[in-house]
C-alpha cells in the first residue's frame, strides 16, 4: 500500500497511460456550438424549461447552488453513493464494486472502484479523485458540508488507484455522505486558477450516462447527449435539452408541446397558470437548501447575545416567509428546525410562533446599553446602531428578503444597509470575516444531518490548550457548550435526535439563526413522456433522466 502524497499521481498514471496533466479540454465555443438539425436519423429528446442555466457548476461550492448545478452534477459527475427513494444513501454500483468499514481503529473505509469506470477523456476514475476532493473540502472556504471531510486523516491507494482506503481520526457513521460528485483531479489539480474556477464555466471531463454537447449561457441552453464512453447501460434518450425561459414562455411551450417538462420557482400565479394546461401534471420538488437569516456573533455589532435577541424580536418571521414564498410550493415547507430540512426524514418542528415582539426588542436594546434618540434611532456611546445585511447578488429569494429584513428593522428604529456581493465573494471571503452582521443565505443539506449540524454551527477542530475555539461556518458561531453535543452526534456517540433535543434550544437561546423555509420548485410534466418525476429526495429531477422516455416518438 502506498501513501497518497506527492507520488499519488505517479502511482495512478503508472497504471493508466491516459492520466495527464494537460489543461482541461475546452467546451465547444459558443460561436461554434453545433447546430441541431432535423435531417438524418430521428433524434429522441426531451426539452425541459428552467429559470436559468447560468454557472458556476461546482456542486461543492455554496456559491454555485442551483437547480442547474444539481441537475448537471447528477448526470455528469460520478458518486460513490447516491440518494435512494427513501432518502438513504445507496452504493452506486455503476461506479463502485463495494464500500465498507474495514477497520475500527483507526476508523477506516475501503472503497473499491470498478475497473471500467473512467472519465470521458479515458482517464480512470481512481483514488486521485477522492484525494483531490478531500484536500479541497477540508481547507477551502464556502464549501457545502465540510465537517465529514475534516475528520479524515489520510487517504491511501492500491491496485492502480482502484482501491481507496480512507482513514478517519474519529468514527464517522455518516461516511456514506462523502465523495459524491467526484471531480476530475487529473485535469484540475494543476490547472491555473483557484478552487473558485473549478467548473466555473463548464465540465472539462464527465463520467456519466450523458455527456455535454454544448453549454451556451448567453442563449440559455444546455444540450446533453448519450455518452458513447459510458461503461454501463446506455440511456433510452438520445438527448436532453435544458432551456432557459420566462414563466410565461414555459407555459406557452408546454401548451404547444415544444417543451415536455418545466422546472421553475413558482409563485401562486404560476401554479394557477400551469394547472390550466391540459393534462399537465405538477409536483413540488424540494431543493437541498433552506432560506435562513443569520445573525453573526463574530461581528462587532452583534457579538452581544442581548443585541442579537433584540434584532430577532424586531423581525417578522411570518411576513418574511410569506414574502419569500409568494404562496408558491415553498409555502408548504416552512422551516421550523435549525438543522433538518422539512422534506427530510427526521424533520421535527422545534420553532413555534412568530419572532416579532416590538416591546421585547426595545427592552432588550435598552438592556444592551442602547438608547433611542429623538430621531427614533438606537445609539450607544454616541454611535448609531447600524447593521450590514448581506445576500448573494441577483439570487432570489435571498436578495429580495435582505431588503425586507432592512425594512422591518427600520420600523423598529434599527438602521441597516444591504450589500449584495457576487456569491463567490460572499461565501468564500466576506462570510469568513467580521464585517457582515446579518446574512440572508441558504443552509445546504448534503445528506447527513449530523454533518450538517457540525458544518452550520460547529467550531474549528481541536484548539490548542488555552486557546479559544474559532467558528468555521457562515454564521460565525462557535460555542464550546454546544460543541460537545455536536461532536457526539457527528461521531455516533449519541443519536442525532437526542443531540438536537439539547442543541436546538441552545442555538435558539444564542439567537444566531432564523430559519424561514425550504426552497421548493414546481415540476410540470406532459403525458407525452414517462419517467420524468421529482427524483430521489434532494437529488433533483434530472437524476432520473437516464430512464426517461418519449411516448409520442
Amino acid at each position: 500500500m502506498r501513501r497518497l502524497g506527492g507520488v499519488l499521481a505517479a502511482v495512478l498514471c503508472g497504471a493508466a497511460a491516459a492520466c495527464t496533466n494537460a489543461p482541461p479540454p475546452p467546451l465547444v465555443p459558443k460561436s461554434e456550438a453545433p447546430v441541431i438539425t432535423t435531417t438524418g436519423p430521428k433524434v429522441t429528446e426531451i426539452v425541459v424549461g428552467v429559470d436559468d442555466v447560468a454557472g458556476g457548476y461546482n456542486p461543492h461550492a455554496l456559491a454555485a447552488q442551483s437547480p442547474i448545478t444539481t441537475a448537471l452534477s447528477s448526470l455528469l459527475l460520478p458518486s460513490a453513493f447516491r440518494t435512494g427513494q427513501d432518502g438513504a444513501p445507496q452504493l452506486d454500483r455503476n461506479l463502485m464494486v463495494s464500500a465498507k468499514v474495514t477497520k475500527a481503529e483507526p476508523f477506516t473505509v475501503t472503497y473499491t472502484i470498478r475497473k471500467d469506470a473512467s472519465w470521458s477523456d479515458s482517464a480512470p476514475i481512481a483514488a486521485e479523485d477522492f484525494y483531490y476532493l478531500w484536500q479541497r473540502m477540508r481547507v477551502e472556504p464556502g464549501v457545502v458540508d465540510p465537517s465529514g471531510y475534516r475528520l479524515i486523516n489520510n487517504i491511501s491507494a492500491r491496485e492502480g488507484g482502484k482501491v481507496v482506503e480512507v482513514a478517519f481520526g474519529k468514527p464517522f457513521p455518516g461516511w456514506r455522505s462523502l465523495f459524491a460528485n467526484l471531480l476530475p483531479a487529473h485535469l484540475l489539480k494543476d490547472a491555473p486558477g483557484t478552487w473558485s474556477n473549478v467548473l466555473a464555466t463548464g465540465f472539462p471531463a464527465t463520467a456519466g450516462p450523458f455527456q455535454m454537447r454544448s453549454l451556451d449561457e448567453p442563449r440559455g441552453e444546455v444540450v446533453l447527449e448519450r455518452s458513447d464512453r459510458y461503461w454501463e447501460v446506455p440511456t433510452t434518450l438520445d438527448r436532453v435539452v435544458i432551456r432557459r425561459a420566462t414563466h410565461s414562455a414555459m407555459a406557452e411551450s408546454l401548451s404547444k408541446g415544444d417543451n415536455q417538462a418545466a422546472l421553475l420557482r413558482a409563485d401562486a400565479a404560476d401554479v394557477n397558470v400551469l394547472k390550466g394546461i391540459g393534462d399537465l401534471v405538477t409536483k413540488p420538488v424540494p431543493r437541498n437548501e433552506v432560506v435562513q437569516v443569520l445573525l453573526r456573533p463574530v461581528s462587532q455589532q452583534l457579538a452581544d447575545v442581548t443585541t442579537r435577541k433584540a434584532v430577532v424580536a424586531a423581525l417578522d418571521r411570518d411576513a418574511l416567509i410569506a414574502s419569500g414564498t409568494q404562496n408558491g410550493p415553498s409555502a408548504q415547507f416552512r422551516a421550523d428546525s435549525y438543522v433538518v430540512p422539512p422534506s427530510r426524514t427526521g424533520y421535527r418542528a422545534t420553532i413555534t410562533g412568530n419572532t416579532l415582539d416590538a416591546a421585547a426588542s426595545e427592552q432588550l436594546l435598552t438592556e444592551a446599553g442602547y438608547a433611542k434618540t429623538g430621531t427614533g434611532q438606537w445609539q450607544k456611546a454616541g454611535k448609531v446602531l447600524k447593521l450590514r445585511i448581506a445576500a448573494p447578488e441577483k439570487v432570489e429569494p435571498y436578495a429580495g428578503l435582505a431588503n425586507r429584513v432592512k425594512a422591518q428593522l427600520a420600523e423598529r428604529g434599527i438602521d441597516s444597509e444591504v450589500v449584495t456581493p457576487n456569491a463567490e465573494e460572499l461565501f468564500s471571503k466576506q462570510l469568513t470575516e467580521k464585517d457582515v452582521d446579518i446574512a440572508v443565505v441558504p443552509r445546504v443539506d448534503a445528506g447527513d444531518s449530523a454533518a450538517g449540524l457540525a458544518s452550520a454551527y460547529g467550531c474549528a477542530g481541536d484548539a490548542p490548550d488555552g486557546a479559544t475555539p474559532s467558528p468555521v461556518n457562515p454564521a460565525g458561531f462557535c460555542d464550546p457548550a454546544v460543541q460537545a453535543d455536536i461532536d457526539a452526534a457527528l461521531n455516533g456517540k449519541v443519536l442525532l435526535s437526542d443531540a438536537l433535543a439539547r442543541v436546538e434550544p441552545l442555538i435558539a437561546a444564542q439567537a444566531v439563526a432564523v430559519p424561514l423555509f425550504q426552497v421548493v420548485d414546481l415540476l410540470g410534466v406532459l403525458p407525452s413522456v414517462s419517467g420524468v418525476d421529482t427524483g430521489a429526495p434532494l437529488a433533483g429531477v434530472l437524476s432520473g433522466a437516464p430512464e426517461w422516455r418519449r411516448l409520442d416518438k
